[in-house]
């Protein structure tokens, strides 16, 4: 839809008309690279977060990181996602032209090759700046949204006081606060990504091509109904998963109480 909405004009027909000429199949080309690119940016972009979020935060003291605690979360995921996106983006290049370009390449191990033997190395870079422009607004509001979202959780939504919820429910209020967090980062990184789609699938192309060819409106609003329910799923589970990881190592999950044993801990 992004790439040609003449021929796939809507999310049902767009699925009709790839299964009509590609079957299955055609539903999982480009699984290498996007798994590969996004499993070396998520661990990076998590990872560096929480060493973000820690280092603002011993800047500004206890006084100010409580009161201006969004702005460390906005300063934090924005650095991280700054490092993450060198690992996605030669990854992201090739997934482009594997699924929008008929015969570019069967997926990464011959794509990959063939770019740098006709763009050089650079050429998987050509998309860092718009990939940067899409993904940390999206990260930004993913991080600051899910963190406030969540407090706001605990505070006035759910009714059982936030250190007697069990370990399933506050997962629920991760992949809930997730979720809506999703649906923001969506809009906000929405008319990013179609320029990077447009600028990876089409050789010489500037952002004032895109434009063109696209519209201001459609910019912003083509492909979002089926990329909002993408990222809100995509973003409440990674969240679901990242703060299972972290109460199974006896963490406490994002906003939740501490464990018994870290409380002690901590009066000790």
């Amino acid at each position: 839809m992004q790439i040609d909405p003449i021929k796939y004009k809507s999310v049902t027909s767009g699925f009709g008309v790839l299964l009509k000429e590609q079957g299955i199949r055609g539903l999982f080309k480009g699984w290498a690279p996007t798994w590969i690119g996004y499993s070396a940016q998520g661990a990076g972009k998590y990872g560096l977060y929480e060493f973000f979020k820690k280092y603002y935060t011993d800047i500004a003291g206890p006084e100010y990181a409580v009161k201006y605690k969004t702005l460390i979360y906005l300063a934090g995921s924005a650095s991280a996602e700054v490092i993450a996106d060198v690992a996605l983006c030669p990854m992201e290049a090739v997934k482009v032209r594997v699924q929008t370009q008929p015969g570019f390449a069967r997926g990464l191990t011959d794509g990959l090759p063939k770019i740098i033997k006709s763009e050089g190395a650079l050429g998987l870079y050509k998309g860092l700046v718009p990939l940067w422009g899409r993904q940390i607004p999206y990260t930004m509001v993913k991080f600051a949204a899910f963190e406030n979202t969540i407090e706001l959780m605990y505070k006035h939504v759910i009714p059982t006081p936030k250190e007697q919820c069990s370990k399933p429910l506050q997962l629920g209020v991760s992949f809930a606060s997730g979720y809506i967090a999703g649906v923001f980062c969506a809009v906000v990184s929405h008319p990013a990504d179609n320029l990077v789609s447009f600028l990876n699938n089409a050789k010489g192309a500037t952002v004032g091509d895109a434009v063109k060819k696209l519209g201001l409106l459609g910019l912003f609003t083509r492909g979002l109904p089926l990329r909002i329910f993408m990222i809100g799923t995509l973003t409440g589970g990674q969240w679901v998963l990242y703060d299972a990881c972290k109460v199974l190592v006896g963490l406490p999950t994002t906003g939740g109480p501490a464990p018994p044993a870290a409380t002690e801990l901590a009066k000790a």
